[in-house]
């Protein structure tokens, strides 16, 4: 079995994909897999490829996803390369195996078992970025910039930013991944862009946390003020914003 690996980033995926593609043409799809780097379950047995990042084929590949395939199936595979599940690269290769010999159908294929866990690791990391679209919480450093800070599974960060640049369209702010240690930074009426960050840079961007203004306090009288206690109900409420979501936010602190 050959494993191709690469860094957890949708560009190197899709590199990943290529590789592992030209190889398959010579050994078969079934002699290869693909794994993210770090989630490795080595084998003797097996030989190891990893794959760097190459502007080109990445290219390749995206305009091959849509124009041979559909929008659609690109959307499936972008989100599955974003989710934090184990399989969700193998699979987004062995949904795109099947897609490039069917076409656009592939799609609506919800029999078929890779379509269906494609379709259902989308729809997890949908779910999850929906969730941290509400629960995002800002603090304000120096009335100059929003800070904020989320942990999600998923690379979601991105994608919770879009919400808030149409939001906050005239505000510096970043949001900041703190398991993958990077943020989008989104300059005053100016574009997004990505930046990764050293220990030392997220030692200091923490402290921005014990930060408190005016309206933070206020915030949190008023979670408190609209509270009625009587139907005060803890498993409802994990249900709806699970305990692993409330790191970050204000009211819980």
């Amino acid at each position: 079995m050959y494993i191709f690996t690469c860094e957890n980033t949708f560009e190197d995926m899709m590199c990943c994909i290529y590789h592992a593609w030209e190889k398959a043409l010579k050994v078969g799809h079934g002699c290869v897999r693909l794994e993210k780097r770090g989630e490795e379950q080595i084998s003797l047995f097996d030989e190891y490829i990893y794959v760097e990042y190459n502007e080109e084929e990445y290219k390749k590949v995206v305009r091959s996803i849509k124009h041979k395939i559909s929008e659609e199936a690109y959307a499936c595979v972008y989100y599955a390369c974003l989710s934090s599940e184990q399989d969700a690269l193998d699979t987004a290769y062995r949904f795109l195996i099947k897609g490039f010999k069917i076409g656009s159908d592939i799609t609506f294929m919800r029999n078929d078992p890779d379509v269906m866990r494609i379709k259902d690791i989308r729809r997890k990391v949908l779910h999850e970025t929906r969730y941290f679209m509400e629960f995002a919480r800002f603090n304000s450093i120096g009335n100059k910039v929003y800070v904020c800070h989320l942990e999600p599974e998923s690379d979601v960060i991105y994608e919770v930013s879009l919400h808030f640049a149409d939001r906050m369209p005239s505000e510096n702010w970043l949001i900041i991944d703190d398991n993958r240690k990077k943020s989008v930074v989104h300059t005053t009426d100016g574009q997004m862009y990505i930046r990764y960050f050293t220990d030392y840079d997220m030692s200091v961007l923490a402290k921005t946390e014990d930060v408190n203004d005016e309206y933070t306090d206020m915030w949190k009288i008023f979670f408190e003020t609209i509270a009625i206690k009587q139907r005060y109900n803890p498993e409802c409420q994990r249900n709806l914003m699970p305990v692993w979501m409330r790191k970050h936010v204000t009211e819980f602190q």
